[in-house]
């Protein structure tokens, strides 16, 4: 059995999590699409998805965050969950539960945050949360 989490730790100006690596395209291992939108994004675009708790029943969808990573910073748009609660199914991959510490973002992040391509997968991070309260107006992408 996995653990499952309803929860995560509560936000700050300064929240730690774990960036993890996630393709957001169709026919990536990211699943289906998205939650928020019911799309899919493309890989270069800088979108997010964070752990049941921080999601909080798709209140920050379409909405930016900033991650602090790798001394860089990028702005992201949640577009997706990152269930912690519901294991193993087909519009999970069939991968187990995440953690509750996550921020899972396209590789558009990580270029944002520089580092290198080999290093993708896993790295500690803080966020403060939503930067504004409004809806992202343009989205850039990185190629």
């Amino acid at each position: 059995m996995y653990p499952t989490y309803t929860c995560s730790p509560p936000m700050s100006g300064n929240t730690k999590a774990y960036l993890t690596l996630n393709s957001f395209e169709a026919g990536g291992e990211g699943g289906g699409p998205s939650e928020c939108d019911g799309k899919y994004h493309n890989n270069n675009t800088p979108v997010v998805a964070l752990s049941t708790g921080w999601y909080n029943g798709g209140s920050r969808c379409l909405n930016n965050i900033r991650i602090n990573g790798n001394g860089r910073s990028v702005v992201a748009m949640v577009v997706d969950e990152c269930d912690s609660i519901e294991v193993c199914d087909a519009d999970h991959d069939y991968q187990p539960p995440y953690p509750k510490n996550i921020v899972d973002a396209s590789k558009a992040v990580w270029k944002a945050i520089g580092v290198s391509e080999d290093n993708w997968g896993g790295l500690d991070i803080t966020w403060p949360g939503p930067t504004e309260n409004t809806k992202w107006n343009k989205i850039d992408s990185y190629e």
